[in-house]
Formats: C-alpha cells, sequence, structure tokens
C-alpha cells in the first residue's frame, strides 16, 4: 500500500453511541484516503455488521482501536482538532475545515494529527475540547448540528483535497526539535497547575478558566518538545524552590 501523508492522520471519535454512525464515519475514511480509527469508549459493536453498512471496508474496521480515556487516544498526537459547532469563551484558535486541515497536514510528517468528533447527542464536552490544540467550526446556517458522519466527512473532504489527493509528499521538521506531543502537554499542565496553586494564585481567581485560559496560549504558541521540557522545568523549579524553603504546596496529583 503506498505511503501518503494521511497515514499519520488518526480519526478519533468521543463516546460514539451508534454503531450505524460509526460504520458511516468508517465509510468517509475510506473514500477520502484515511486508514486509522480510534475509539473512546464506544457503544458495542459488531465489525462485521459494521462492514455490512460500510462495505468493502474491512482493512480499516479490522484495525480499529479503542481506548478507555480521550488521554490515552490522543497521547502520541503532535497536532489535535476538534471539531465543535458552539463558539467558547476563552481566546480558542477556531479554524475553518479547510483551514484545519493544512494545519493538520503541515505538522503530519512529524507524527500523528487527529481529527477529533464528540457524541451524536452533545458534541464534545469542555475538558473534552481543552485536550484540542485547535477548534474547527463548519460554516452552516443557524442550524449548525450535523450527523456525526457528516461532519467527519467535512473534515475528511478537506484533509483529501489539502493532500492532493493524499499523495503529497510529507514536509520536512519544522523546526529543530519535534512538536510536543498530545502527552508532553498534559504533563506541563499538571506542574503549572500545581506550581500556580502553591504560589495561591488561585486564591482570588478561578482556576477553571485560568486553566483553560493558558492551555489556549500554550496551544496558539505550538512550543516544541524541547520548549515545552523547559516550560515544564520552570514549573517544576518553582515547587522545589518551596519545598527547599519550607513553605507549602500543593501535593501532587497521585
Amino acid at each position: 500500500m503506498t505511503e501518503t501523508s494521511l497515514d499519520a492522520l488518526r480519526v478519533v471519535l468521543y463516546e460514539p453511541q451508534n454503531p450505524i454512525n460509526i460504520a458511516a464515519v468508517v465509510r468517509a475514511m475510506k473514500n477520502m484516503g484515511a486508514r486509522s480509527l480510534r475509539l473512546v469508549r464506544p457503544v458495542e459493536y459488531d465489525p462485521y455488521r459494521l462492514e455490512g453498512i460500510a462495505h468493502d471496508t474491512f482493512d480499516i474496521i479490522e484495525k480499529i482501536e479503542r481506548y478507555d480515556t480521550l488521554e490515552e487516544a490522543l497521547a502520541d498526537c503532535v497536532r489535535v482538532a476538534g471539531f465543535t459547532a458552539r463558539r467558547r469563551a476563552a481566546k480558542r484558535k477556531i479554524l475553518a475545515p479547510r483551514e484545519a486541515a493544512q494545519e493538520l497536514l503541515d505538522y503530519a510528517g512529524e507524527g500523528p494529527v487527529a481529527l477529533l468528533f464528540g457524541r451524536e447527542d452533545s458534541g464534545l464536552p469542555n475538558d473534552a475540547l481543552d485536550q484540542a490544540h485547535l477548534l474547527v467550526t463548519i460554516p452552516t446556517t443557524e442550524h449548525a448540528s450535523l450527523n456525526l458522519a457528516q461532519a467527519a466527512l467535512v473534515g475528511l473532504y478537506e484533509l483529501h483535497l489539502a493532500a492532493a489527493d493524499a499523495t503529497r509528499a510529507l514536509r520536512p521538521p519544522r523546526k529543530d526539535a519535534p512538536p510536543s506531543r498530545q502527552d508532553e502537554y498534559e504533563l506541563f499542565f499538571k506542574d503549572a497547575e500545581r506550581a500556580l496553586g502553591s504560589i495561591e494564585f488561585f486564591k482570588t481567581r478561578y482556576p477553571e478558566h485560568i486553566l483553560r485560559s493558558l492551555r489556549s496560549l500554550t496551544f496558539r504558541a505550538a512550543p516544541d518538545k524541547r520548549e515545552i521540557s523547559f516550560m515544564r522545568a520552570v514549573a517544576i523549579e518553582v515547587v522545589r524552590f518551596l519545598e527547599r524553603t519550607g513553605r507549602p504546596v500543593t501535593p501532587r496529583e497521585p
């Protein structure tokens, strides 16, 4: 099978509720050259039933990966685009599908990239969208709700076009250091939260709002692996300094 720039793509469905929708997403993937599907806590399904709905797609279905948490499903991804019909208050990077496709392909030569979609009834909750580096909103009328497979097809179609029919050569790395993986971002956010808590930064502020803004700022900056390690080291050193001087610190999460 010919290697393409879309081999780096992971389609991630968060808690899909209907096997028919999973099958329809698989069909869209087959149409547009995507091969890797990850499911987070999906409804039970029969793989052969899926192929009965989406014919000639067993090469994708047999390699479906299932995860218990979204964190695990996204851990190795260097860029995540979360699809949502709702705009959030935080200053998040919100793109149209075509713009998002270009950004994902820019990162595809450096590691896995992901299209992230939510439940059929409620989409992606805030804590799931917090793990997306950019948000994608599909332009529609005021009736913004799309079927899961429809939204996936739009996102995949734009990626297919941007990749020039999935034959575009992968770009060389954008920086000297590789981009940060999602699990590296999460380690930084945990250490930053502990450091901010230890200096009582949240005393007169709402922690959830501050941490969501920190995520937004960090994702927009897109630090590479060396930079995210530096940022994490700063946060860790704040806590270590307080410990050395005998001051109370926020307990480490188990």
